[in-house]
C-alpha cells in the first residue's frame, strides 16, 4: 500500500514543488521536519521549487524568509501568484499602464517591475484591476476596485484561497475578499491566477526537463485539484488545511496520488500511502452499511486511509464507523473519532 517495497516517494521525481503555508511553515515558524527535510533534497543534489497562492511577498522575500527559518532557497526557486499575475498583465497591456492595485506592497511591486504603474484610486484610469490578499485591504480599497471594473476595468484575481492557515486555525484569505467584490459585481473575476489554475505548477514543472514533477500541497481545494489540472502527481500532508475527513469527501479532481502525515513521506516508505487502494489493503476491509463505511481489520492507519478512500470514493459516502477495536484506535489516530 506504499510505494513500490522499499523504494523512496522522492527517487521517482526530478523535481520536488512544494506549497508553503501548511506544507514548510505555518505563518512565520517551519512546521516540524520541514527544515530538514528539504535539507535532505538539497544535501541529495535534488531540485526542488516553491509554489506559492500567497500576492503578500515577493519572491526575494519569500526566500529570505524560507532560509531566516533554515531552509535555503533562491528567489528562482519561488513562484508567486503576485509575479505571475504582473506577467500576466505585462504580457497584455501597454507598457506603463495603470493597474488598480488591491493587496499588500508586494503585489504592487511586482506590477511595477513588470513595467506598468500600479494606481490606488479609480479615478486615475485604470485599465485593468489585480487583487491579492493583504491584511490591510479593507472596504475603500474594494469599492475603488468595484467602481474601476464597473468602468469596464479587466479584473485579474491573483488567487481565490478562501482561508489561509494560522496558528489560531482558518483565517479569511483572498478568496472571501474576492467574494465579496463578486457579490458586489455580480460576477467573476476575468481570469484567476493562482492555484487551482495550473500555471504555477506548469511553470515549475517545466524546469523538471524530461523528469516527472511531485507536487506537495496541504490543501485538496488549490494545491491538489492544482495538479490535476496540471498533469502532475500529488502528495497530501496532513499538516495544514485538509484533513481526512475532507479527503474521504473529495470530488475526483481534488483527490491526491499520495498521502502522509507529513515530510517524512517523502523519503520513509512506511509512512506514505497511495490512494485509493489498490488490491491489497494492508490488513483493513471496509464495508458500506445502511451509507455508513465500517472499518474492520488491523494494521498500519495509513493502510486504513487509503482503504477508507477506496470505499468512500466508491460509494459516494464519508461517514465511518469502527467494525474493531483495532479499527477504533486508527480512526482515532486520523481524526475520525467521534
Amino acid at each position: 500500500m506504499t510505494t513500490r517495497a522499499g523504494e523512496r516517494l522522492v527517487d521517482g521525481y526530478a523535481l520536488v514543488v512544494f506549497d508553503l503555508d501548511g506544507v514548510i511553515y505555518l505563518i512565520d515558524r517551519p512546521i516540524p521536519g520541514a527544515v530538514e527535510a528539504v535539507g535532505r533534497l538539497h544535501a541529495e543534489g535534488r531540485a526542488v521549487a516553491y509554489a506559492t497562492n500567497n500576492a503578500s511577498r515577493r519572491s526575494s522575500e519569500v526566500a529570505d524568509l524560507l532560509t531566516g527559518m533554515g531552509v535555503a532557497a533562491r528567489p528562482e526557486e519561488v513562484l508567486t501568484s503576485a509575479a505571475a499575475a504582473a506577467e500576466l498583465l505585462r504580457d497584455q497591456l501597454p507598457a506603463g499602464a495603470a493597474v488598480l492595485v488591491v493587496g499588500a506592497e508586494a503585489l504592487r511591486a511586482e506590477v511595477r517591475a513588470a513595467g506598468l504603474t500600479p494606481v490606488s484610486r479609480a479615478d486615475e484610469s485604470p485599465v485593468a484591476v489585480v487583487q491579492g490578499y493583504g491584511p490591510q485591504v479593507g472596504w475603500a480599497d474594494l469599492a475603488e476596485a468595484s467602481v474601476a471594473v464597473r468602468g469596464g476595468a479587466t479584473w485579474i484575481a491573483t488567487n481565490t484561497d478562501r482561508t489561509l492557515p494560522s496558528g489560531r486555525g482558518p483565517l479569511p484569505g483572498n478568496g472571501a475578499l474576492v467574494a465579496a467584490l463578486r457579490t458586489a459585481l455580480g460576477r467573476d473575476p476575468d481570469v484567476v491566477v493562482g492555484k487551482p489554475e495550473p500555471a504555477l505548477f506548469a511553470t515549475a514543472a517545466r524546469r523538471a526537463g524530461d523528469g516527472r514533477a511531485l507536487v506537495v500541497g496541504d490543501r485538496l481545494d488549490t494545491d491538489i485539484e492544482g495538479a490535476r489540472r496540471a498533469g502532475l502527481d500529488s502528495l497530501l500532508v496532513l499538516t495544514g488545511v485538509s484533513d481526512v475527513a475532507e479527503l474521504l469527501a473529495a470530488a475526483p479532481q481534488r483527490r491526491p496520488t499520495y498521502v502522509s502525515m507529513d515530510l517524512a513521506g517523502l523519503f520513509d516508505p512506511t509512512a506514505v500511502v497511495r490512494v485509493p487502494a489498490a488490491g491489497d489493503s494492508g490488513g483493513w476491509s471496509v464495508a458500506s452499511r445502511d451509507g455508513v463505511l465500517e472499518l474492520s481489520g488491523q494494521g498500519r492507519a495509513l493502510d486504513a486511509l487509503a482503504a477508507l478512500c477506496a470505499g468512500a470514493w466508491s460509494a459516494g459516502s464519508a461517514r465511518v464507523r469502527a467494525g474493531s477495536a483495532q479499527a477504533g484506535q486508527a480512526l482515532t489516530a486520523l481524526g475520525l473519532a467521534g
